[in-house]
């Protein structure tokens, strides 16, 4: 599958504008669009705090992931042989508190499973600073080498299976916050073509010196900082005009950019991506948005057509686990208790994502579905909350039912990087 990524460089070096939309999200839906979105191949990525060796949020391990994503593609009709699986930010940043010995040894090990596991896409992310570093931002050079341990022990993994010509690698550490920004940003700095270079030669002399430069060359994309963002209601867009010189600063490299954080971003910005090189477009909270956007819409047909004491909650269940468990939003949505209600069911950093596996959130979620089984929607009540797909209905191209329209609305958020990308469906 690694020939997936291979092609794209390929094209890109030729001058072809194609890329790869890079679906970084561990929701059922969502993957199940992706699988019925008639894409020809899929890179289908987990960060390393969502799959881990110790489960990580979603309590899955890297091998745990994969038969899971396995599982649905054959559910789905989708060939698992056509899944390339990525692994994102794989370093130390579970373990950033901890001195480094312990957390790069804690890194290593779980590089090692993500390519056991048999994931061929691996992130190197050593740009977080470990507990006993010293004052001040990490030096470049000790992120280099420690990004080259991980490929000494992704390599040594991949050696004992025979896997080692699967793997691809990316690089890079100006990465955006995962998940979104948490302030207001009134624009972020493009990444400069000076420090692209810095970051590439430290790491490739970092890999020379552990004896990896045959690993070296199998180096994919660098992740750098284009200038897109988002947070709780802001996006950054991308404009060309500021990235061009790092767009063409790639151009001699053998390998792309990966862009980070391009959820939200308009279908002419995300071409205009793919056409300087950022070739890799990550997207994750923007297709649990379309999501929880879906179920919400479902949601308020259910409140016109079902008795009070039979409807689902599910918009006041969600809310009411989020305040009873803040976890995953309370450092994240600033301002009064209105204010943080609103994010909460909102903001496009979605942090609402982590709660849809709640078991009380599944059980509404259920009465939901069975709710609107039961009963004709009104095509009036499409109209009002789902108008894409009501246009889609009146054209004969979607049937008015609850779950195929709540997958529309996800390959609709889907689609728009398959075009920018030129995904063909018959590849």
């Amino acid at each position: 599958m690694t020939i997936l990524l291979d092609n794209i460089l390929l094209a890109q070096k030729q001058g072809e504008a194609r890329g790869l939309p890079s679906i970084c999200s561990a929701h059922p839906w969502v993957l199940k669009a992706a699988m019925r979105s008639g894409a020809a191949h899929l890179l289908i990525e987990s960060t390393c705090n969502q799959v881990n060796q110790h489960g990580g949020y979603t309590g899955m391990t890297p091998a745990a992931f994969a038969a899971y994503v396995q599982d649905l593609a054959r559910e789905n009709g989708y060939p698992p042989d056509r899944i390339l699986l990525g692994g994102d930010h794989l370093g130390p940043n579970v373990w950033q508190h901890e001195p480094a010995a312990s957390a790069m040894a804690k890194a290593e090990q779980l590089v090692r499973d993500y390519v056991d596991a048999g994931y061929s896409k691996i992130h190197l992310d050593c740009s977080m600073k470990l507990g006993d570093d010293p004052e001040g931002p990490l030096n470049v050079e000790v992120a280099a080498q420690r990004a080259a341990r991980l490929a000494r022990a992704a390599e040594e993994a991949a050696a004992r299976i025979g896997r080692n010509q699967a793997l691809r690698y990316v690089i890079g550490t100006e990465v955006p916050v995962p998940g979104g920004a948490t302030e207001h940003e009134g624009g972020v700095a493009v990444t400069h073509p000076a420090d692209a270079r810095q970051t590439i030669e430290a790491t490739r002399d970092a890999f020379r010196r552990l004896g990896l430069d045959e690993a070296w060359e199998r180096v994919a994309a660098l992740v750098v900082q284009p200038g897109v963002e988002f947070g709780d209601d802001f996006i950054l867009d991308y404009d060309p005009a500021a990235a061009a010189d790092l767009a063409r600063f790639i151009e001699p490299y053998p390998f792309v950019y990966e862009a980070h954080s391009t959820d939200y971003q308009t279908p002419e910005a995300l071409a205009a991506l793919v056409r300087d090189h950022f070739a890799i477009l990550k997207v994750g909270p923007a297709l649990t948005f379309a999501f929880r956007e879906g179920v919400f819409a479902l949601a308020m047909m259910e409140d016109e057509l079902i008795p009070v004491d039979r409807r689902s909650r599910i918009i006041q269940v969600l809310d009411e686990v989020m305040v009873a468990h803040p976890r995953y939003w309370q450092t994240y949505y600033q301002g009064d208790a209105h204010t943080q209600s609103l994010k909460r069911k909102y903001s496009f950093s979605d942090r609402i994502r982590y709660y849809w596996p709640q078991p009380q959130v599944r059980r509404a979620l259920r009465v939901l579905f069975s709710n609107l089984a039961q009963t004709a929607i009104p095509l009036g009540l499409i109209s009002q909350f789902l108008p894409q797909q009501f246009a889609k209905i009146r054209q004969g191209r979607l049937q008015p039912k609850s779950e195929a329209m709540l997958l529309d609305k996800i390959l609709d958020a889907l689609r728009v990087y398959f075009d920018a990308c030129q995904v063909d469906a018959n590849s």
